[in-house]
């Protein structure tokens, strides 16, 4: 199950808390009662429900998931994957609220596009058609709305998929952060291909397919004023051809996933918490550029926190994992793709 796009990259982070050990396994504990949440501790959402991470999981692992449990939102992967007329169809659906609704190297529009993408292709599958709802607040310029249709149209141009359905909405000003979009999208899954969680088996290598935190802190790079020799643009990119590839290689590829909001450390313990697994990461190991470390550091962030929207975590058997990185490598996507940990059993 996607979980809505969070307003604030800094506030992803800061909820999270920061990593004190490379160790993350599936045994955190949430609590129990005939409430499905501490409702005397929370007796509305807070910020940190949107977070991705605890709270965000009690949300939906006590009050969202046992009203609707199925078989097809049990695994809470990116999308769910099922059988419609022979073939093996992916649907995801996903919301974004980002401030600002511009930033160096995207906007909006792009974050909607590519996000659905994206998770259709972790699923392992060929991203075709997507939805587009529009949450527009009153005073929006309609320049700016102008920009984000036109920023949707070149990147599902540019991902070969055709927006054919949607909605608008206009609410009072001040009743929302000038606009807010949703887009859902199906694709079709090669039978072949078997992308799951659950997947994760101890011995696994984990790959990042590039330097993390960028997204992140290009959008706090805006609204903190902060300046770099370098200019420090959004990672925001499809993804699918990417995967694509990995896949054209006959790679086993067990899990994917792009860690978008609350970073990698959250992707890596929902992946946790379906295998039943722990995970090793090597921090050293993972690529961080010196801007994002520098801006981490200003603002107190701890980068394996920070949301990302143009890289893909996988993990695959030892003996496959040469193979994927060589393949990563050749793409402009993943020149800097590289090996970050592995699983573990939980009692290591």
């Amino acid at each position: 199950m996607n979980r809505a796009r969070q307003t604030d990259p800094v506030e992803d982070a800061k909820t999270q808390g920061a990593i004190h050990d490379s160790q993350f396994t599936n045994n955190e504990s949430f609590l129990t009662a005939s409430c499905p949440l501490p409702i005397t501790n929370y007796k509305q959402i807070v910020l940190a429900h949107g977070s991705g991470g605890k709270l965000s999981h009690q949300l939906i692992e006590k009050m969202v998931l046992p009203q609707f449990r199925n078989e097809l939102l049990e695994p809470l992967h990116d999308g769910a994957i099922f059988s419609l007329n022979g073939e093996r169809v992916a649907f995801s659906t996903d919301s974004f609220v980002v401030s600002p609704i511009f930033f160096p190297g995207g906007d909006i529009g792009t974050l909607a596009v590519h996000g659905t993408v994206n998770d259709l292709a972790m699923c392992g599958a060929r991203p075709l058609y997507l939805s587009a709802s529009f949450i527009l607040e009153e005073g929006l310029p309609m320049e700016d709305f102008w920009r984000v249709v036109q920023s949707m149209h070149a990147a599902a141009d540019n991902a070969g998929v055709k927006l054919v359905t949607g909605d608008t909405k206009v609410v009072d000003r001040g009743k929302a952060d000038k606009i807010f979009v949703n887009t859902s999208g199906i694709g079709i899954v090669p039978n072949e291909v078997n992308i799951h969680p659950a997947r994760a088996t101890v011995g696994d290598k984990i790959i990042i397919s590039g330097p993390i935190a960028v997204h992140g802190i290009a959008i706090m790079s805006v609204r903190e004023g902060l300046e770099f020799e370098t200019e420090v643009a959004s990672d925001t990119a499809p993804l699918h051809e990417l995967v694509a590839a990995m896949i054209a290689a006959k790679i086993d590829i067990h899990v994917l996933r792009d860690p978008t909001r609350g970073g990698v450390t959250s992707a890596l313990i929902e992946i946790t918490q379906t295998a039943k697994i722990g995970m090793l990461l090597n921090e050293s190991s993972i690529p961080i550029s010196e801007e994002v470390k520098g801006a981490c550091e200003i603002l107190g962030l701890d980068p394996l926190y920070v949301a990302n929207e143009g890289k893909v975590l996988a993990i695959v058997a030892t003996e496959d994992a040469d193979r994927l990185l060589q393949v990563l490598r050749s793409n402009s996507l993943g020149r800097e793709a590289a090996v970050i940990g592995e699983v573990v059993n939980i009692r290591d």
